[in-house]
């Protein structure tokens, strides 16, 4: 995998959050919220008559906003709708140079991935942008594009992320479920367990990251929580907000807490040194009474990871050991 990839694997994306492109208003506040990435919403949130205009305040706002420190992605229509590239051509050459990644809602094989792709390089090589730098954000909605997830996470280099849509899931394999996000009634154990862990596996074999769709009681934080607590135990990177409410839990639930943050710090420095010329040139060592070997490392390399992208800081240092 290349550098740029790996680098675009690092994002922090603990908390997406959805703003209408179609609304001034929100536009502008989610500029001010904590959010590690936004999105900007061509699709289910402009209803057909106000997505061209849609368009162009997206670019208005990309150019002339304050995004610092967010990841910027722009959801553009399906490919089985007539907007579709109408909104990737208006977006990328009005805004490209402001935009991180474009969003791809329904996909269901690696096909549509490459055209997207394509157009964007296009669009790229036409307007003077470094082709390749856009990344894509494939959203699995339905059957079809769970069981091709594998193809369309190797469909192009620019894949950064997999995303989950429950509630167009939902509805495709007939659940019997009206709240998004909730377990159906009369299943036992976790409805939702076999799709995130298809979708999480497609993810980590191609390097990419995973992240959970939106839970729409959007004044219910605990609930919130709740579900953000499982995609987060599975190995998830983040998950949609619909709401400012929601955004501080998400990002809270998607980094480590402090002491494994500092824990694994000081792991990755026990390791370093003792497979150092100056601690021995060990395989293992013991940490306090716990044995790390090359295996903990990578472990917390995870860990490390999380925290470093979510801007945590270490309250402890490593110190070798007196022989």
């Amino acid at each position: 995998m290349s550098s740029e990839n790996q680098q675009r694997a690092l994002r922090p994306r603990r908390s997406c959050l959805a703003v209408p492109g179609s609304n001034p208003r929100f536009l502008e506040k989610a500029q001010g919220l904590a959010a590690d990435q936004v999105f900007l919403d061509l699709e289910d949130a402009c209803a057909p008559l106000a997505k061209p205009e849609a368009r162009h305040t997206i670019v208005k706002f990309l150019n002339e906003g304050d995004w610092s420190g967010k990841t910027r992605v722009v959801r553009v229509n399906d490919w089985t709708t007539e907007w579709t590239y109408r909104d990737v051509v208006t977006v990328v050459e009005g805004a490209g140079a402001e935009l991180d990644c474009v969003m791809l809602p329904k996909v269901q094989d690696a096909a549509q991935i490459q055209a997207l792709d394509m157009l964007l390089t296009q669009i790229e090589k036409t307007v003077g942008l470094e082709v390749g730098r856009i990344g894509i954000e494939a959203q699995i909605e339905n059957a079809k594009g769970l069981v091709n997830v594998d193809e369309i996470a190797a469909a192009s280099p620019r894949m950064e992320t997999i995303v989950f849509g429950p509630a167009d899931f939902m509805a495709s394999i007939n659940m019997k479920s009206l709240v998004v996000g909730e377990q159906p009634p009369g299943y036992p154990a976790d409805a939702y367990h076999y799709i995130l862990m298809r979708i999480l596996m497609a993810a980590r074999t191609h390097d990419l990251q995973a992240i959970d769709g939106p839970y729409l009681q959007i004044r219910d934080v605990e609930g919130y929580r709740k579900v953000a607590q499982r995609a987060a135990a599975l190995g998830f990177d983040g998950k949609w907000v619909l709401h400012p409410g929601q955004v501080e839990a998400s990002n809270e639930v998607f980094a480590p807490s402090q002491e494994d943050y500092d824990h694994a710090e000081m792991i990755l420095d026990a390791y370093a040194y003792c497979t150092s010329e100056a601690g021995g040139k060990k395989g293992s060592a013991m940490l306090g009474d716990e044995m790390i070997d090359e295996a903990s490392r990578k472990m917390a390399l995870v860990v490390s990871g999380k925290g470093r992208a979510a801007g945590m800081k270490r309250t402890t240092s490593f110190t070798p050991e007196e022989a």
